[in-house]
């Protein structure tokens, strides 16, 4: 098997497979949220009723709850032993990271919702929900990539505003690709997924932002 591996190994240089983890982290699952949340208050300028004072508090609200929560919850599991590692490189270790974080994501969207947040807000906050719930449902079978169903909720977003908005979003969408693919590619080059894991990843995202779109 080691022979087998082995081109694929000497396949790129030592600087691009440190870069493409440099990618990976940057763009982690828990930090999309956080980076989006950005883009609604401080570009789009969703909340521009709010000071700035309020408007970090809410940026704050986003980190705590989407990145933060589920990081200490991965680290609890991870200390109590009952994931081997808090890199989640197997199906099983990301059984209860999936449940908590479903969890958090739910009353995110539950809280969004009922606090009347802009209708793009919601969208994301709901399709964010069902990403993570499509994702804990086929990781039954397959170690989905979880930076894919991210990217997918993000790129889907942006194009489904682009049609629905008098606002120009064509850079932002440009932008979202090409992020999207860097980080897609990065997943491949540190071999931590398949090429299917991850293409599965990407339409099960998108699938759930339609969805978002559909019913809120």
């Amino acid at each position: 098997m080691n022979d087998v591996h082995a081109p694929r190994e000497s396949m790129f240089h030592p600087a691009i497979r440190v870069a493409a983890k440099v990618i990976s982290y940057l763009f982690h699952p828990l930090f999309i949220p956080v980076y989006m949340g950005w883009f609604f208050i401080k570009v789009l300028r969703l909340f521009s009723a709010l000071d700035e004072w309020h408007q970090t508090l809410l940026l704050v609200q986003f980190f705590v709850n989407y990145t933060l929560l589920p990081l200490v919850t991965v680290l609890i599991a991870k200390g109590v032993g009952f994931i081997d590692t808090i890199y989640l490189k197997t199906q099983r270790d990301r059984i209860i990271p999936y449940i908590a974080v479903m969890i958090f994501y739910f009353w995110v969207w539950y809280v969004f919702r009922n606090q009347g947040f802009p209708k793009e807000v919601i969208l994301f906050s709901f399709a964010t929900f069902l990403s993570i719930c499509f994702g804990a449902f086929v990781n039954t079978f397959f170690k989905v990539s979880m930076h894919a169903l991210a990217m997918g909720v993000v790129i889907t977003l942006l194009v489904i505003l682009s049609l629905k908005s008098n606002l120009n979003y064509g850079p932002y969408v440009s932008v979202g690709l090409f992020i999207a693919g860097l980080v897609c590619t990065a997943r491949l080059i540190n071999k931590d997924h398949q090429p299917f894991d991850v293409y599965a990843g990407l339409v099960l995202g998108a699938l759930a932002q339609v969805i978002a779109w559909l019913f809120v």
